[in-house]
């Protein structure tokens, strides 16, 4: 195969190769997201796998000389030459162009969701370990050890007493 065709299939093969899907998939938190990315991957694969099948061929070459002998010279000689006049347009990529701001964009954008997801996560982890700190030591724990982890609540909780307020 050569000319556009044989391109289209060869950029999507090296764009299948460089894809790091499971490293993509780690990155994925929800199960909707997970599903969608699925979606995607077996999209991708089922027009890769297209394009790889039906367009990597080379189409068989005609055999001229056998229609020749069933309909006639005249009339196969004009197809030939039609046949051989036939100029096939080439491949002019014009929606790449369109989508690949909107693609980096969204790359972008992934970048600083992983980043806030991830700082996200930390506190999560940190807020974790204190709740399952505090549950072992909330049998033994004193008001002021509780208070000194917590000076907010040991301040409203002063207002509520100077100020008189039981809270009914």
């Amino acid at each position: 195969m050569s000319g556009p065709g044989k391109k289209v299939v060869d950029v999507a093969f090296k764009a299948s190769k460089n894809i790091d899907w499971e490293g993509m998939a780690k990155l994925l938190v929800s199960d909707e997201a997970r599903k969608e990315f699925a979606t995607l991957r077996r999209t991708f694969d089922e027009v890769n796998s297209t394009l790889q099948t039906k367009f990597s061929q080379e189409p068989e070459p005609i055999d001229w000389e056998h229609y020749r002998k069933g309909i006639g010279s005249r009339l196969v000689d004009m197809y030939k030459e039609a046949y051989e006049n036939v100029e096939i347009p080439k491949f002019v990529d014009t929606v790449t162009p369109q989508y690949k701001p909107k693609f980096d964009a969204l790359l972008v954008e992934m970048k600083e969701a992983k980043e806030k997801s991830l700082k996200e996560s930390e506190r999560l982890e940190k807020e974790i370990a204190e709740v399952q700190e505090l549950k072992q030591k909330i049998s033994t724990m004193t008001a002021d050890e509780y208070f000194e982890k917590h000076p907010e609540l040991k301040k409203k909780f002063d207002d509520e007493m100077r100020n008189d307020y039981w809270g009914y």
